[in-house]
């Protein structure tokens, strides 16, 4: 189903999709305005830089350090959504100011609170299931924990199908620059790992193992990032310095062929019979005799063979059974 353009969840959640998280989360997280890809390459790469991307803020490290622990990737998630919450204001600042200088900010007003709308959303989302997973952890009445626990369980399947999409989209920042995605994803990427990297914190790991798992999210990231811009530079003209006014028309889809009529096709008109009689020429003479003899000047003697006058006209040369008035040869 189409989605409406202008409406956040596009008419597409209904109420018996409240049950399915992930349905909730594809609405709330993938917003009817944001600017479909502009070719399925570009849909590739996105995928493998939000797999990157989850490296660097999951923190995979964690898991090979001192096993799988929810709260500490808990920790992780919600200091990256704080981290999300200064850089990317941050980040796309920088680029409004880099713009101005060919264009106007105001036609950017729209995409840009609606982008900072779905940024507040994710980020709420993050803080409420670590308040309930804390909520679970800290009480002992049976009853809160099967209430808050179900809820809890919605919720994670509802953050984590939510963090899938946001590191798509970027937080449908596509629909204020194509390439604003790209490197907010980059900026970010490194902004989680360099940290660790900086003040020694590797988490059990040795140097070397550490170097690697640390940074080699955000050098996949960086070098997917350069890729995806390259693309859009190549093929649709699309630069991160220019202002997105400034950019070339996009490709539309191509609108579907109307329907071939049953008499064969659209644009050749109706053949007849191949055995039929010839059509008549349109262009030629109307119908009728194809020959008319000359008709003959009134008072001109009739010529056998030739035009004439009426051959049963009286007089010589007229019709051969008239009266016969012969003259005399010799004149008196």
């Amino acid at each position: 189903m189409a989605r409406t353009p202008g409406r956040w969840t596009g008419g597409t959640l209904t109420a018996r999709d409240i049950l399915r998280p992930h349905k909730v989360a594809d609405a709330m997280f993938h917003p009817a305005w944001i600017p479909p890809s502009l070719d399925p390459a570009i849909d590739k790469l996105k995928r493998i830089r939000v797999i990157a991307g989850a490296v660097a803020s999951v923190g995979v490290y964690t898991v090979f350090a001192d096993g799988f622990d929810p709260t500490e990737l808990l920790e992780n998630a919600l200091l990256a959504s704080v981290v999300l919450l200064f850089i990317t204001p941050l980040t796309v600042g920088v680029m409004l100011l880099v713009w101005r200088r060919t264009g106007t900010l105001r036609q950017l007003r729209t995409p840009l609170l609606s982008s900072l709308a779905l940024l507040l959303l994710f980020v709420g989302s993050v803080v409420a299931l670590v308040l309930l997973v804390q909520t679970v952890n800290g009480t002992g009445n049976t009853l809160v924990v099967i209430g808050v626990g179900m809820t809890m369980m919605w919720m994670l399947g509802f953050v984590a199908r939510g963090t899938f999409r946001v590191s798509g989209n970027f937080f449908g920042t596509g629909a204020v620059h194509r390439c604003l995605p790209a490197l907010l994803a980059t900026v970010t990427s490194w902004l989680v790992a360099v940290p660790d990297l900086v003040t020694g914190d590797l988490h059990g790991l040795g140097f070397a193992l550490g170097v690697v798992f640390i940074l080699g999210a955000p050098v996949t990231v960086t070098a997917i990032a350069l890729l995806e811009t390259g693309r859009l530079r190549r093929r649709y003209g699309i630069r991160l310095g220019a202002h997105p006014a400034g950019h070339p028309p996009v490709p539309g889809q191509v609108p579907p062929m109307p329907p071939v009529p049953p008499s064969g096709h659209p644009y050749v008109p109706p053949q007849g019979h191949p055995y039929g009689p010839p059509r008549a020429n349109p262009y030629g003479p109307p119908p009728g005799a194809p020959y008319v003899p000359p008709q003959p000047h009134p008072g001109r003697r009739f010529v056998p063979g030739q035009g004439g006058g009426n051959p049963y006209a009286p007089g010589a040369g007229g019709n051969p059974y008239g009266p016969h008035n012969p003259q005399p040869p010799y004149g008196p």
